[in-house]
């Protein structure tokens, strides 16, 4: 666009709105020029002067509104705004209109006082307005305003039924987007493809039976344990778009509560009832799933995420880090694209390729971190190049802690050293031992997370292969069999010794219900990243060596054990040949020398050498480590207000171990109305009735233990009140 060809230099950094016009904005000055001369001048900080270069260059039509408005810096309603006022009073009208704050014009004096007594007595909104004789709207501004106190919680009537949508009414509504399916916030999806929208904030509508709105019930126990404030502190932001940070970490969190294990999964439930729970017109779908974890990922924050939820974890319960439990847990890769280190597979018992990471668990076998192994290093390496280490970090260097593994971990050279460090071991002591007779053990009663427990036990104090003098307890079952448990704790009585050692499989059954619920197993990428081309590994053609001597020898054994009942002058058939004693002897010798032949070619051979001497460097890789510990993450975090939750049911339940969790389950998928109150800064989640009277009972004295700790929605300053129906049957 030229402005006029009878203005032939434009001033530095001036900015063409027509070809009438032209205007330079630059630190002290806005000058508007129009040919060769300059029309209109005023200061940068003068507000009416920029008000009045906008609404008289519109008036005279030297300038659309868009581009008067990018050269002015200034909206375009602003813009039409001045426009409107110059056309009706010139620049007086501009120059005179009121600025600063306005008082209340119409609730002032008697009428303020009488709509607060109203809204105290506990009418609402619309009652006291229809009094007073103000608009609704004037009421609602004055309460936002912090003029007016809003009407109680407990008192505000429930809204009714006729203003909340309904599951068929939004299905419709859903399906009728023009956008997609349930994109119904038009204006900031626009603003977030231009990358103008950091995020789209929770804006929650009525809504009437929405599955799934029990998940908002762990919403305070997800809070809890860090979910947003530890995520925001390692990952800051993302780029701008409409699902930020925060709405990405609940929905990977609600994700893991309602069982939706993968990405893919969410394809099963309807976008616009899960954006319900997350105050936005739909959930994310799976691409954007994928590639928000991806820029997480990108971040190379998954391991300081950790750390972070592993210090804040530490200091809520310090009191349950004094006993650790350590374990290892392999996840399996049944890919055939890549080739990776093999690790045994207890669920399978075979070797299978695939990562191994070690699990540290406090004293009630609740997750506390998590460290994935190199290659294939184990427990003992990972101990100590990674756990104790870790470990210490957490607790402080002066305390002392016990840590509990299995046989893996047998070292009593490591463990006199681990003693020196302040760990004490607790473990299963490793190899064939003597029977002690059963006049050494003697009843023990105890009690153990509320039930009574009865073991046979005794109690020695022996020396390892290393001369280090530990404690030996030992339990008699009732068949007879002695278990063996060894610790360097002093303090533990062996009622205490055999209780934390035989809860051990509390983490094995944390891993397994990892594995069922949370899906531990599930590789979120198959990405690969470069390993190490220095790690040893154990030589390929050894390995065959080993094979074919093994083969070797036990068919030596077969033809041995033949050779045993070969009666005299008698033969064998042997490989599609006749041999008398004879010959049989003579193959004897020769497949020996074989064996030995091989052996000395094996022993020729180095036991492990480096992996770019067995595989191209291209094959040397391991599968992504961001993305997993990234899930790893959330998985852990939801269990934790699982378990947290748990703990609070516990006392409306029998047996608690056996039915909290189920319980919770059937909470999370429960359907329930959504009501929000912005007035009264309320977001009430009202229950419908669960599976049977006693489960309703259980969730109505759950839901009074959540509402003891107020939490707004995260984004909002809406607090979370959860109602349960009313259940008359005993």
């Amino acid at each position: 666009m030229a402005l006029q060809t009878s203005l032939a230099v434009l001033p530095p950094g001036a900015r063409i709105v027509s070809p009438r016009v032209a205007i330079v904005l630059d630190d002290e000055h806005l000058v508007a020029y129009s040919a060769s001369d300059p029309i209109y001048t005023c200061r940068r900080d003068d507000r009416d002067g920029i008000r009045l270069a906008a609404g008289m260059l519109s008036h005279l039509q030297l300038g659309g509104v868009q581009a008067l408005a990018e050269a002015l810096g200034v909206s375009r309603e602003l813009v039409r705004r001045n426009r409107k006022l110059f056309a009706e009073g010139g620049v007086e009208a501009i120059r005179s209109r009121k600025t600063g704050p306005k008082g209340p014009h119409k609730l002032t004096g008697p009428l303020r006082v009488q709509a607060q007594r109203g809204l105290d007595q506990g009418e609402s909104i619309r009652a006291t307005a229809k009094e007073v004789g103000v608009a609704e709207g004037t009421l609602r501004h004055a309460i936002r305003a912090g003029r007016l106190r809003g009407p109680l919680a407990a008192k505000a009537p429930a809204t009714s039924s006729e203003e909340r949508s309904s599951p068929s009414d939004r299905a419709r509504e859903d399906q009728a987007c023009e956008l997609g399916v349930a994109t119904k916030r038009t204006v900031d999806r626009l603003l977030a493809c231009t990358g103008k929208l950091p995020e789209a904030l929770p804006e929650f509508q009525a809504a009437e039976a929405v599955p799934g709105a029990g998940v908002l019930l762990a919403l305070p126990a997800l809070l809890d344990q860090g979910l947003i404030e530890v995520g925001q502190q390692a990952f800051g932001a993302l780029r701008n778009g409409f699902f930020g940070l925060r709405s990405v970490l609940l929905t990977l969190a609600f994700m893991a509560l309602l069982r939706i294990k993968s990405p893919e999964q969410l394809t099963g439930h309807a976008p616009g009832e899960l954006g319900l729970l997350l105050g936005l017109d739909r959930a994310p779908e799976v691409k954007t799933v994928r590639r928000k974890l991806a820029e997480l990922g990108e971040h190379d924050r998954a391991r300081h995420f950790h750390q972070r939820l592993a210090e804040r974890w530490a200091e809520m319960e310090p009191d349950q880090l004094g006993l650790l439990y350590l374990d290892g847990h392999v996840r399996p890769y049944h890919g055939r694209t890549h080739k990776l280190p093999k690790h045994h597979v207890q669920q399978r018992g075979r070797p299978m390729p695939g990562t191994q990471d070690f699990h540290v668990n406090d004293a009630r076998a609740e997750p506390l971190f998590v460290v994935t192994a190199e290659t294939t290093e184990g427990l003992l390496t990972m101990m100590d190049d990674h756990l104790l280490p870790e470990i210490r970090f957490l607790v402080g260097l002066e305390r002392r802690v016990t840590v509990v593994f299995d046989r893996e971990g047998w070292s009593p050279d490591r463990f006199a050293r681990w003693k020196d460090l302040s760990f004490d071991v607790l473990t299963y002591r490793k190899g064939v031992q003597s029977r002690w007779q059963e006049r050494f053990f003697s009843e023990v009663t105890g009690t153990v997370e509320g039930r009574k427990v009865t073991y046979q036990l005794a109690e020695r104090r022996v020396k390892l292969n290393n001369g280090l003098s530990v404690r030996e307890v030992r339990r008699l079952t009732d068949d007879g069999h002695q278990t063996a448990v060894i610790t360097t704790n002093e303090r533990f009585t062996p009622f205490e010794v055999a209780q934390h050692m035989f809860s051990r499989w509390r983490q094995e059954n944390f891993f397994r219900y990892m594995r069922q619920e949370f899906a531990l197993d599930h590789l979120c990428t198959y990405h690969v990243e470069p390993a190490d081309p220095k790690r040893l590994v154990p030589h390929p053609a050894r390995q065959k060596l080993e094979r074919q001597i093994r083969a070797a020898k036990a068919a030596v054994g077969e033809l041995v054990g033949r050779r045993g009942v070969l009666t005299p002058g008698g033969s064998l058939r042997v490989k599609g040949h006749t041999l008398d004693e004879d010959g049989v002897d003579h193959l004897l010798r020769q497949r020996e020398d074989n064996i030995r032949c091989l052996q000395e070619r094996r022993d020729a051979l180095p036991k492990k050498v480096p992996l770019d001497e067995v595989l191209d460097a291209e094959q040397i890789v391991e599968l992504e480590r961001e993305r997993k510990l990234l899930t790893d993450a959330f998985k852990m975090i939801a269990y934790r207000a699982e378990s947290q939750l748990a703990r609070w049911v516990g006392p409306f339940f029998k047996r608690h171990e056996e039915e909290a969790r189920k319980f919770l389950q059937s909470v999370f998928r429960a359907t329930a109305d959504l009501i929000p109150d912005v007035p009264c800064g309320t977001l009430t989640v009202r229950f419908h009735g669960l599976a049977n009277p006693r489960a309703t009972r259980a969730l109505a004295g759950l839901c009074e233990v959540v509402n003891a700790t107020p939490t707004c929605y995260p984004g909002t300053e809406l607090r979370l009140h959860f109602e349960a129906p009313e259940c008359h049957i005993n």
